[in-house]
């Protein structure tokens, strides 16, 4: 009896030895007992919409800080499975982007060439260590995204000490991702305008002349005017407007100042071509403006104190291509008389009127 039991435990521990034998050469010791398990591990993706391409961003602690020769990443639709998903391309293109720091020097490591459909390898002969065991990033570029939404995929990814990426293994994780639709966001923005005429005072400058009457929100009030000098009064236009195109101020009179049966006449000068204001003891009327982006003839036609009479239609004093905030521009007006100006108080109403342009 005890010689029978004797043969038996003989023949377990050959059995034993015999089915680790066979398990050291097959490579699962070295496969699958030395392999650790990553932490804190996370898969992002660039762009996570289907059919897009976009860049794999693998992030991971408790990396082992040993020598490394091959890091593989398998997509697929299970997690043990080999089966890619539906529409991904993996086969092509892809690179390994300069940011990864898994290894010291990712631009040494080579695609595998004869990678299976959804599987990534990248291998290195000499071997390199990661730099330390924390927040190592293996980031792939260049993958096209599966066409499926809501469905979850996985990622699972080691590393070997051997360039076959199948023996020594290292370290290893199963990740899920996902490929999701991206959403429409839309917005109305209402249009916008906001337009005032504000007082100056006098004794400022007005694009190159100095004004001499102080100015209201609503009047030009030239007071009375002498032969020895003219009188000048200007206001600031403010605009603010969201207006893709911008906006242009234009001026206009209702007529010539007039009092009862006389008028004051037009200065010489034109808004297409301003001329410098005649002298004191002349008889005119007439504006300026210190806008020199204007859009009608030459843009800066009005700078350095020239002039031009109104007239009963639009014409430019403000102008800009693009939205603005708080945008100010000075115009001026000025009125001389000469020695036969009829007594009198002369009024005309002048007319600013901004128009946005979308």
């Amino acid at each position: 009896m005890k010689s029978l039991q004797n043969r038996l435990i003989t023949l377990r521990n050959r059995l034993w030895l015999a089915v680790l034998i066979v398990a050291m050469s097959l490579g699962w010791g070295a496969t699958f007992v030395r392999a650790a398990s990553l932490s804190s591990a996370s898969v992002t993706l660039s762009d996570s919409r289907p059919s897009q391409t976009a860049n794999y961003n693998l992030k991971a602690s408790s990396v082992t800080t040993s020598a490394i020769k091959c890091v593989k990443a398998v997509f697929a639709t299970t997690v043990s499975g080999n089966t890619k998903p539906s529409g991904m391309v993996t086969a092509t293109g892809i690179t390994l982007d300069a940011s990864t720091d898994y290894v010291p020097t990712p631009a040494g490591w080579t695609r595998g060439g004869s990678d299976p459909d959804g599987t990534i390898t990248f291998t290195n002969a000499s071997g390199e260590t990661p730099a330390s065991s924390s927040s190592r990033h293996w980031v792939l570029d260049g993958l096209s995204n599966g066409n499926t939404v809501d469905t979850n995929y996985y990622l699972r990814f080691s590393t070997y000490n051997n360039t076959d990426c199948v023996s020594n293994g290292v370290d290893n994780v199963n990740l899920t991702f996902i490929f999701t639709t991206g959403q429409t966001l839309s917005l109305t923005v209402d249009p916008t305008l906001s337009f005032t005429v504000n007082s100056v005072a006098a004794s400022q400058g007005c694009n190159g002349a100095t004004s001499t009457q102080a100015s209201s929100s609503s009047t030009i009030p030239f007071g009375t005017v002498s032969l020895a000098a003219n009188s000048i009064v200007c206001q600031d236009l403010t605009v603010t407007t969201n207006a893709g195109s911008g906006y242009t101020v234009y001026i206009r009179y209702t007529g010539k100042p007039t009092s009862g049966g006389f008028q004051i006449s037009d200065h010489t000068g034109s808004n297409a071509s301003p001329t410098a204001f005649s002298s004191p003891g002349t008889e005119a009327y007439g504006y300026t403006t210190d806008d020199a982006s204007l859009q009608a003839a030459a843009a800066n036609r009005f700078i350095s104190d020239l002039w031009a009479a109104a007239t009963t239609t639009n014409a430019e004093v403000a102008y800009d291509a693009a939205p603005v905030s708080s945008q100010t521009t000075r115009v001026g007006h000025q009125v001389g008389i000469s020695g036969t100006t009829r007594a009198g108080i002369y009024t005309t109403s002048v007319i600013y009127t901004a128009t946005p342009v979308y």
